[in-house]
């Protein structure tokens, strides 16, 4: 295995890391391991093609883009306002101590108190918000993990 090899594997598992944790650039990471695929394909492994690196680089840009619009959207039509979504990033982080659990819990408490406390909403109405923002974020870590799983699929084969 090249140094160069070991530094695309390397990106594509950080980049599927970075699909669940907030913060990492998930897929645009995992591109990078294929671009590093691309530059290092005369060292033996399967080529990537040019067309290929491209492809995917477009669909890196919109599910990244998307990424920041699904979730907003979700909160948007469900009543939820930016407190929820800060909030459900707070209580996510917060939650990373116990994982998966921790993470989906502490992303609905926290969406659920922020509308509470900072919006003024009723229980029920801070408790559809929170909802609604839950499912953007997931919406959003599903599209970006299908992707990174997509990537790191052509980074192992165009390594070994």
């Amino acid at each position: 295995m090249t140094l160069l090899e070991f530094f695309a594997l390397l990106a594509g598992v950080i980049g599927i890391v970075g699909s669940i944790v907030p913060g990492l650039p998930g897929p645009p990471v995992s591109w990078v391991g294929l671009l590093f695929v691309y530059v290092g394909e005369n060292s033996g492994g399967h080529p990537v093609t040019t067309t290929a690196l491209l492809v995917w680089m477009v669909v890196m840009i919109v599910v990244t883009v998307l990424d920041y619009v699904v979730p907003a959207q979700f909160a948007k039509v469900t009543g939820g306002t930016k407190a929820a979504s800060w909030g459900a990033v707070i209580g996510l982080f917060a939650g990373l101590f116990i994982p998966p659990i921790g993470m989906i819990l502490g992303s609905l408490l926290g969406a659920f108190l922020a509308e509470m406390l900072s919006a003024g909403k009723s229980a029920t109405d801070s408790a559809k918000a929170s909802l609604g923002v839950f499912l953007g974020f997931v919406a959003g870590t599903g599209m970006k993990l299908i992707v990174s799983g997509m990537l790191m699929y052509y980074i192992v084969v165009g390594c070994f």
